[in-house]
């Protein structure tokens, strides 16, 4: 009797598993440290689908931080390829590392992509005391003398913080971007702590994960990378209107196991586009400077391999990689 009771048991899982609500409580891994971008997501779109009733109990979130997001990454292919209710935060540092090789040989196509419901704008942040006023003030710093600016972000080396100056720096006509200093630590927050702490000049990261720090008066951003100002932080600059053409957003968004069956990817899906629509996260961008920025289910999916191609095509154009 007992195997047959614990088959049916199984079979009951993966059913509640697929339906509109999840049965069972899900978890969601933050690939970085408390505090950073990736947390966010986790705690955010967690709670919110919690409190809309997507989700009938709350989300669990686990932190797993290492080799920007890789460790992570591993994790969910080699162990829990097939776990119904996992979801993983993701943004546009995990399709680059993909992009890049830099997951040890792993592919973007060993995950499904569910969806990304918000563009995290990227900034360039210095310490509220820096002698820095301006991007051009740091990037003339830089064209006169290299290593006196030294950068710190939440993404490993080659990794999407790591693009962003060397993107401003480029269409500064600066080539040498080998001399560009840049230390990865495993997020955000640990990236804003080396710098107002003064072991770097600059952070180079996301609007949500120095919002914090900002209110608190630690840190200036001296822009923004997106095409317009950002609404409720109208006092920042963008990169484009101070004479850098360069836009690089950072979109919050989701993955889970590719061994995961179609009802479940639409499930999750469905559950993340509920988030969208909500007020309880129009007011969480509003509050954390996020820009709307909605594809979920197979149209997010082609994005992201679209993606792919694109950063490892500009990676191999600015130097990161052969």
């Amino acid at each position: 009797m007992k195997p047959r009771f614990f088959r049916a048991l199984a079979t009951s899982v993966v059913i509640a598993a697929a339906t509109a609500t999840t049965a069972t409580a899900a978890e969601c891994i933050a690939p970085a440290n408390p505090g950073g971008g990736w947390d966010f997501t986790c705690r955010q779109i967690g709670k919110i689908m919690y409190d809309i009733g997507a989700v009938d109990k709350p989300i669990q979130v686990t932190n797993m931080a290492g080799a920007g997001g890789g460790l992570a990454y591993n994790h969910v292919v080699a162990e829990r390829n097939t776990d119904a209710d996992l979801i993983i935060a993701a943004s546009s540092a995990t399709s680059t590392r993909l992009a890049q090789n830099a997951y040890a040989g792993m592919t973007a196509d060993q995950v499904r992509f569910v969806g990304a419901i918000g563009a995290d704008p990227g900034v360039i942040v210095v310490a509220n005391d820096s002698p820095y006023q301006s991007l051009g003030d740091l990037v003339e710093a830089i064209k006169a003398e290299p290593g006196s600016v030294a950068f710190a972000g939440g993404s490993a080396v080659g990794g999407f913080d790591h693009l962003k100056p060397l993107m401003i720096l480029q269409r500064a006509g600066f080539t040498d971007i080998k001399k560009v200093k840049y230390i990865g630590v495993d997020g955000g927050a640990d990236a804003i702590t080396q710098t107002v702490g003064g072991f770097t000049q600059a952070m180079t990261g996301d609007m949500s994960e120095v919002v914090g720090f900002l209110k608190a008066g630690e840190v200036r951003v001296i822009a923004v990378l997106t095409e317009e100002r950002i609404p409720g932080f109208d006092d920042i600059p963008t990169a484009k209107e101070q004479g850098f053409d360069v836009v690089a957003v950072n979109w919050r968004g989701l993955y889970i196991p590719k061994g995961v069956s179609d009802d479940v990817f639409n499930t999750w899906a469905d559950k993340l586009q509920q988030v969208a629509d909500s007020d309880d996260w129009k007011a969480a961008m509003e509050a954390n400077g996020l820009a709307p920025f909605t594809k979920v289910g197979g149209d997010f999916q082609s994005y992201v391999d679209d993606l792919v191609v694109e950063i490892n095509t500009l990676s191999k154009e600015i130097g990161v990689i052969q």
